[in-house]
């Protein structure tokens, strides 16, 4: 009996010795990686970075750091580590093949915060969706349509698309075309919408307003308007025009002509 008590002992002792001290090294060292995580993101190299991106890194630093405690504490109980490391690149490549989608999202959101096309609050056009940006995630962008449908974009589509933005600059051109008749004098014409853009109170007069004739199209003259606005003021500035142009070509007898079909009748 006293033999067994002595092997016993022999066992359990290292064995006990091992669990405290890997308890404490978990509980110092998840305690130590907070820290370290919360100096980090309210550190002076993160102060200039946008929100989300400070966010990111901090999160991927300290899951980074509590991998390497965990890993330490497995050492202390005396796992081998090429049990260890066999067993996570093992379960790294099946949990790879199961979620690639996710990862692919994930290098996305990545890269969007890294690079910003686009911020929180912009305008954009991408993967058939057009609508503010609400909020950019690690996964998904979601945005806000005109009509106040909320779209939830995956990141890694976002990053192999074309991607308008439609904010990214502080003022931008607003384009209208119209349609007058033939008999319509062109100077006339353009003068007319120039006199409409001139009187557009958010209008901007540089860079300048232009009023250019398009095309001889079969049903009338194209002509184009061509106005710099506040990006904030787009659609406002465009409504005027359009409505200015209209009530302006009717009070100068300027017809805006209907798609119409000459048929000749031949008796013989």
């Amino acid at each position: 009996m006293e033999q067994i008590l002595k092997e016993l002992s022999a066992l359990v002792v290292p064995l006990a010795k091992n669990l405290v001290l890997a308890a404490l090294v978990l509980f110092i060292g998840f305690k130590v990686v907070n820290v370290i995580s919360k100096r980090v993101k309210n550190g002076k190299l993160f102060k200039n970075i946008d929100a989300s991106v400070a966010g990111f890194v901090a999160s991927f630093i300290s899951i980074a750091l509590k991998i390497v405690v965990v890993v330490s504490v497995v050492a202390i109980l005396g796992v081998p580590m090429s049990s260890v490391i066999a067993l996570i690149a093992s379960a790294g490549v099946a949990v790879g093949l199961a979620v690639q989608g996710a990862l692919s999202n994930l290098v996305g959101g990545l890269m969007i915060l890294l690079f910003r096309p686009f911020r929180s609050g912009d305008y954009i056009e991408a993967q058939g969706a057009s609508g503010t940006v609400r909020e950019i995630s690690v996964f998904y962008t979601v945005v806000v349509t005109v009509d106040n449908k909320v779209v939830t974009v995956p990141n890694g589509g976002l990053t192999n698309s074309v991607i308008t933005n439609f904010s990214a600059e502080k003022i931008r051109r607003v384009d209208v075309e119209f349609t007058a008749d033939y008999d319509s004098d062109t100077d006339t014409v353009k003068a007319t919408m120039l006199n409409v853009a001139n009187s557009c109170e958010k209008a901007l007069k540089e860079p300048e307003i232009a009023a250019v004739m398009l095309d001889c199209g079969d049903n009338g003259i194209k002509y184009a308007l061509r106005v710099w606005c506040e990006s904030g003021d787009y659609w406002t500035v465009r409504e005027e025009l359009v409505k200015g142009v209209r009530n302006a070509f009717k009070n100068a007898n300027i017809e805006i002509p209907y798609p119409q079909l000459n048929v000749r009748i031949n008796n013989k």
